[in-house]
């Protein structure tokens, strides 16, 4: 392997020891909060003084524990992410915050809480539409968790903090953007999986931190020499997590990944958090609507009584049509991890909207573990000699 500068050797570094800087902290005497889901508003962590820590599940570590807890057809990430809490690999942490983003995620969380006695321990219940009164509703969710939390640390969260906090994370996500549009090239300057190593990083440190590593390796990509190979396929992921190097390098066998729509990827950085008097205003649009998870419904025009299929192809997949054209897609993956039925949904839909692209889309599932790597290799290359 080609030698690795300061900034991606870091990330590299943190990637492979995602607990070592938040153990570090605790040790200082910072609470660190876990939380399994890009739904999980960070700023309010962050702004009273917690470290936000993303926990996750590890396609290595062979699911036991869990066992006793989940039953064996249900979501693999969120059985990997409870296996790795009963394990205690996660043993840092003074609390978790979970979200309903999904009904297995929603069903763990209460298992998990049971299980595991934490200090603090919060669940946020997201609505499933965008309409004004969800908007409204999950404002109140958010209020509610900002109550709980500050009686947590026992000091009030100013509307001051809570602003500065969105500035940092909305940093961080131009930051991320930047990265990305490294990616346009041909070849890119960064590959996918290097990405995934910088993005996970981000996920394991605070803010600040995530903000300073992202500047150092978008510094040291547009000045290295040595960056990826340009190979036969340019290839687009739609997945609903992302966030293990070996399923990246799967794909980057013989393709370069050069733009995904994942929860370990661009998802939760796609756009800025918008400003407001109360920033709770902008916090609630920015979860609920801006983030593109396939667990949302979005309605083409709100209170509609008939459907016009085009219109709500367009309504729910429309942001896609940019990658496509800008990063120059030429085929397109859509990953599915087995038992997860709010993205299952989507494929139909989903595969004909990119046929409306002219963009042809190959549609595999997988249980989340290194065994089905092979096949799944074996899946992708025969789509890449149907594109290349």
């Amino acid at each position: 392997m080609p030698d690795r500068s300061k900034g991606l050797s870091r990330a590299r570094e943190i990637y492979l020891n995602r607990s070592q800087r938040a153990r570090q902290l605790k040790a200082q005497g910072k609470k660190v909060l876990g939380y399994p889901c890009v739904y999980v508003p960070l700023e309010i962590i962050t702004a009273l003084d917690f470290v936000p820590y993303r926990t996750c599940g590890d396609i290595k570590e062979p699911v036991t524990e869990a066992d006793r807890a989940l039953p064996t057809a249900f979501c693999p990430v969120m059985r990997s992410c409870l296996d790795c809490a009963l394990k205690a690999k996660d043993d840092f942490l003074d609390g978790v915050v979970t979200t309903h983003s999904c009904d297995p995620q929603e069903k763990t969380s209460h298992v998990w809480e049971s299980y595991i006695e934490y200090p603090y321990f919060h669940f946020i219940d997201v609505p499933g539409t965008v309409r004004p009164e969800s908007v409204e509703y999950y404002k109140g969710q958010l209020d509610d968790f900002r109550k709980t939390l500050e009686s947590f640390v026992g000091k009030e969260l100013s509307t001051d903090r809570l602003k500065a906090a969105i500035g940092l994370y909305n940093q961080q996500r131009s930051l991320v953007r930047e990265l990305y549009e490294l990616t346009k090239s041909a070849p890119p300057l960064i590959s996918g999986t290097e990405i995934v190593e910088v993005v996970k990083a981000l996920m394991s440190l605070p803010v600040s931190e995530g903000n300073e590593l992202l500047a150092e390796v978008i510094s040291e990509v547009k000045e290295r020499t040595d960056g990826p190979e340009r190979k036969p396929a340019r290839l687009f992921v739609w997945t609903a997590s992302l966030d293990d190097v070996d399923i990246m390098q799967m794909l980057e066998a013989r393709a370069n990944v050069v733009i995904d729509d994942s929860c370990g990827g661009l998802r939760a950085y796609r756009t800025d958090v918008k400003l407001a008097d109360d920033p709770l205003d902008g916090l609630a649009h920015y979860y609920l609507e801006e983030i593109t998870c396939a667990r949302t419904f979005r309605e083409a025009t709100i209170g509609e009584t008939s459907k016009d299929y085009a219109k709500d192809l367009q309504s729910r997949f429309g942001y896609l049509r940019r990658f496509i054209k800008e990063w120059n897609v030429n085929g397109v993956i859509l990953l599915l991890v087995r038992y997860c039925d709010p993205f299952a949904f989507e494929m139909p839909a989903l595969k004909d909207y990119f046929d409306s692209l002219g963009i042809p889309s190959t549609y595999i599932e997988y249980d989340y573990t290194r065994g089905a790597l092979a096949p799944l290799r074996t899946r992708v290359e025969a789509f890449i000699e149907t594109i290349a």
